[in-house]
């Protein structure tokens, strides 16, 4: 269990039955709490800390979406296929500027009211249709903004200035109205948007006949999809100090994903949400140890054979706004370490083990079939073959006679073993290449994750 006090919505997170919970609270100004009590009503937010108004607007957003869909049926076999989608796609993690949880239920249900009439099969790919053409910062609203007279702040960029600086609103419909999407950058909605029109190509193919479901849950290619990678590693002498630091560092990722894609020679900075174990070589010297991997695309620069990319200052920045945040909460603790290093793909075996790196061979799910009444029927295959789960999501594809009727959590370790191998071996690779010349911190005083000659790069 671990309680994070100082959150935005104060939390105790935990997991039962290998299921991940968020627990929150919120002290009511009443007596006694009625069995029958409504919490749609904006009056039971009278008289409450602005903390306990901020939890309670998980219940209430919940309840006033299922109010609001024409179907609760198809709303919710249509919500576990996107969220098990976005899990699989790598951008499932509000802390990381992806969609979360409500921001997926408000976009379901958007598409939900849009065609009230169609069937869980036709609203994913209906999902897919309105989004990746959806004409971003336009918010999605389920419902026209209520007025209050209890004065709390809701999202309103005609009264609130900062609000107009939302990359992608989606706005929840319970009062006082929030942006459950605020940490979303330009890449991360960048990121999003291709997703979405992949998400359309697929479920174009599997209407027409010529793709069955599973494709549209192969996972992300992450590894394989850059040329060049930024590894942010955060290390811990114990266990207990270890599980609060990555807690810390992991919800300022996104401030490392601003600095970076305002830099004039990157385009795209898209991190991948799952974290990963360091070796035990590097445990021992460390202690605990967690990665995390951006994905970076640098800008083409027209007339230039070569150009330097420093990106010392950027990392620095993060570093010292991680340390300030620490230190400021009182959670710095002695062996408390933040690093980061620029890899080329060819060298990401350095960091995990093969089996992570390897691209997955397309597998299909137990055969299936759509049907009139959901995603799809389950058939008997010829070879019995299922969907690889990835390690990207806690799902497994379900393969019963409603596809994501139920969604069993798979285990999300990994081996976590590093190669023990230093770049110094790689000191002969391919010096020709002259886009980018990319420089970094050291790490001496950090993990032992060697920064090669940059002339490597």
């Amino acid at each position: 269990m671990q309680a994070v006090e100082d959150a935005y919505i104060p939390v105790v997170k935990f997991e039962f039955d290998g299921i991940e919970i968020d627990l929150v609270f919120a002290r009511l100004s009443v007596p006694t709490v009625a069995d029958n009590l409504d919490l749609r009503d904006n009056s039971c937010l009278r008289s409450l800390d602005i903390r306990c108004i901020r939890s309670l607007n998980g219940c209430r957003v919940t309840d006033e979406i299922l109010h609001l869909v024409p179907n609760k049926e198809n709303f919710r076999l249509t919500l576990r296929a996107v969220k098990l989608w976005a899990k699989r796609r790598g951008i499932y993690s509000n802390v990381l500027g992806f969609l979360g949880g409500v921001s997926c239920a408000v976009l379901v249900a958007r598409t939900c009211q849009l065609y009230p009439n169609a069937l869980a099969s036709t609203l994913v790919n209906k999902f897919f249709l309105v989004f990746s053409e959806w004409e971003w910062p336009r918010p999605v609203l389920l419902k026209q903004q209520e007025e209050s007279n209890l004065n709390l702040p809701v999202w309103d960029p005609r009264v609130n200035p900062s609000d107009r600086y939302h990359v992608m609103p989606i706005i929840t419909p319970a009062y006082p109205q929030q942006n459950s999407t605020y940490n979303v950058s330009t890449s991360t909605r960048a990121v999003m948007v291709e997703e979405f029109r992949h998400g359309l190509a697929v479920t174009n193919e599997i209407l027409q006949g010529k793709s069955d479901w599973s494709k549209l849950f192969e996972p992300l290619g992450f590894f394989q999809k850059y040329k060049h990678y930024i590894v942010l590693t955060a290390s811990a002498s114990t266990k207990e100090h270890h599980l609060e630091w990555i807690g810390l560092v992991e919800s300022k990722i996104r401030v490392l994903v601003g600095n970076l894609e305002r830099n004039e020679f990157i385009s795209i900075a898209h991190v991948k949400p799952q974290s990963f174990p360091g070796s035990r070589e590097l445990c021992k010297q460390s202690g605990y140890v967690s990665m995390w991997f951006l994905g970076i695309v640098f800008r083409k620069v027209e007339n230039a054979e070569s150009v330097n990319v420093d990106l010392t200052c950027v990392i620095q920045s993060f570093k010292d706004t991680v340390y300030s945040q620490a230190n400021y909460l009182s959670v710095l603790k002695e062996g408390m370490k933040i690093e980061a290093a620029h890899v080329k793909r060819k060298h990401l075996h350095h960091f995990l083990p093969a089996e992570t790196l390897q691209k997955r061979k397309k597998q299909s799910m137990p055969g299936t079939s759509q049907n009139a009444g959901g995603l799809q029927r389950k058939r008997t295959s010829s070879d019995g073959s299922c969907l690889d789960s990835s390690r990207d999501t806690g799902s497994r594809t379900p393969d019963n006679s409603s596809l994501l009727h139920k969604i069993s959590k798979v285990d999300t370790s990994t081996a976590g073993r590093e190669r023990n191998a230093v770049y110094q071996k790689s000191n002969g690779a391919n010096k020709r290449e002259k886009l980018p010349r990319v420089a970094v911190p050291s790490v001496s005083k950090g993990p032992s994750i060697p920064v090669p000659d940059s002339s490597m790069y």
